[in-house]
């Protein structure tokens, strides 16, 4: 496996720097331009959130690679090459987990926003994440490029993500691939204390192929209508989001209305791929089913209400899980619903809560429903970010399989940081042959995956982060027959990420 690992390596390394991948960044600290002052009575001193995010748009007209601090959206970025950092959440795949330059006495609790996301707060104190959902602000926000452009703040991040598996074991299967992913986003104030802004974030990973890319024990969606993925991770769509969002002034926050053929609803935290804890972890959780499936859905409508320390919010919107044709947008519709709370006591926290009613979410399984729980604590400070998250998915008719999920993410310094994750899943689709023995039984499993990252600069905008990760398995004994009994899984990657 050594020589294949390491010739495999080398190609990806030497490939990627022409590849870019998306990257938000809310710069915090950063020297921002302010606009004129006006009378108290059009600007209070402390502003709702929705004004807050509106006032850094006016600053600067020519402030080309300013990321105005309440435009902000986005994965979030590798640690500044300045020496002072803030850690900054990731994105499905965007450059997460890396920090920003920043004056730390100017802003230390800054937060970040990513794509798809409202901005952040007049006071950081709280961090957009997928979606509408928070995290942490602590946690900083998504590097990339970012202009005016008249009245509007356009960002625009992304990047690409090679990266080699060797998963363990007789179910285990090798792949190189590459992840991608582009994200686009436009605000501007509508005046009369209303904000507006619009969002796409695209993948080329259809590219991949149907069946996805190795990873073990993970299950979720079909690779031809007829197949279930087991043990692979799907690719994602080509279109992941285009949405809007328009927050309105109300008391001391914000009534917001986000939504669009392609969005993410209000269940579960943050998806995995714009969480600070998650920035360098080459795969795909295998609870992935259980917390954050939803974060590419075909038709959303969220309302809610938004202040600096709480958030509540409601979806209508598909229960449908995305099908095998990645490269064109499903039809949408409102079967489903959800509601999340959403609680942010310090720049250093976020907590929510949710609950949703799913209407026949797996393809192959369309005559179920599913009733889905969920509740996660984040936590960001300094160089550290961490998740602790459990998830309950009520199979309608069917069992109730249970989910926990603890990630964390220590950049040690500028060039290195050190992750890990920690899994424990009931899983009962891991033998879809109604002719196996082990059809339908329920199984704990639980994987253990830790790596290390070296962050480098390339040529202009663009950083690498070149690292690797091992993942070992605990499961019952009835499973060694099909999957041995201690496969090991290795993973080595390199990801360009836009950087600015």
């Amino acid at each position: 496996m050594n020589r294949p690992l390491l010739v495999t390596a080398c190609a990806v390394a030497a490939l990627l720097p022409s590849a870019v991948r998306a990257q938000h960044a809310m710069m915090p600290g950063m020297d921002m331009p302010m606009p004129e002052a006006k009378p108290a009575a059009e600007h209070p001193a402390h502003p709702s959130p929705a004004k807050a995010r509106v006032q850094s748009h006016n600053a600067d007209p020519h402030a080309q690679h300013r990321m105005p601090k309440d435009t902000a959206t986005g994965p979030r970025p590798a640690p500044g090459k300045e020496k002072a950092r803030a850690r900054l959440p990731s994105s499905d795949t965007g450059m997460a987990g890396m920090a920003v330059p920043m004056d730390h006495a100017a802003d230390a609790h800054a937060g970040h926003a990513m794509p798809g996301m409202a901005m952040l707060p007049f006071d950081g104190a709280y961090g957009e994440g997928s979606g509408t959902s928070r995290n942490p602000g602590n946690a900083g926000a998504m590097l990339g490029e970012h202009l005016m452009l008249g009245d509007w703040g356009v960002m625009l991040h992304g990047y690409a993500w090679g990266v080699y598996t060797d998963q363990g074991g007789p179910r285990g299967a090798n792949q190189a691939f590459v992840q991608s992913m582009a994200m686009l986003s436009a605000a501007r104030d509508l005046g009369t204390g209303a904000r507006l802004q619009l969002r796409t974030m695209m993948s080329l990973e259809p590219l991949i192929g149907k069946g996805g890319y190795p990873n073990l024990f993970a299950t979720g969606e079909t690779a031809d209508g007829v197949t279930p993925l087991i043990d692979r991770q799907h690719p994602h769509d080509l279109f992941m989001e285009l949405s809007a969002r328009v927050d309105i002034d109300a008391g001391n926050g914000a009534a917001f209305l986000y939504g669009g053929p392609v969005a993410e609803p209000a269940l579960g935290p943050s998806a995995f791929m714009h969480r600070a804890s998650a920035t360098y972890q080459p795969m795909a959780p295998i609870t992935h089913h259980w917390f954050d499936s939803t974060h590419i859905t075909y038709g959303v409508i969220t309302a809610g209400y938004a202040a600096p320390r709480w958030q509540i919010e409601a979806s209508a919107f598909r229960g449908r899980e995305p099908n095998q044709y990645r490269w064109g947008i499903e039809r949408p519709s409102l079967d489903s619903w959800s509601v999340r709370a959403t609680w942010t006591p310090a720049p250093a926290w976020a907590l929510q809560a949710s609950h949703g009613r799913l209407k026949s979410p797996e393809q192959l399984e369309a005559f179920r429903k599913e009733a889905r729980t969920t509740a996660s604590v984040q936590y960001a400070s300094g160089r550290v970010a961490t998740l602790l998250a459990y998830s309950a998915k009520h199979k309608l008719p069917g069992r109730v399989l249970s989910a926990w999920l603890a990630e964390a993410s220590w950049d040690l310094d500028r060039h290195n940081t050190l992750f890990a994750r920690g899994e424990s899943v009931a899983n009962d689709e891991l033998f879809p042959d109604p002719r196996e023995p082990l059809h339908d039984a329920k199984f704990r499993v639980n994987k253990l995956e830790g790596g290390y990252a070296y962050r480098l600069p390339l040529v202009g905008p663009l950083d690498m982060a070149l690292g690797g990760a091992v993942g070992v398995y605990a499961k019952p004994m009835a499973l060694d027959r099909a999957y041995g009994r201690f496969p090991v899984s290795l993973s080595l990657f390199a990801k360009v990420s836009l950087a600015r």
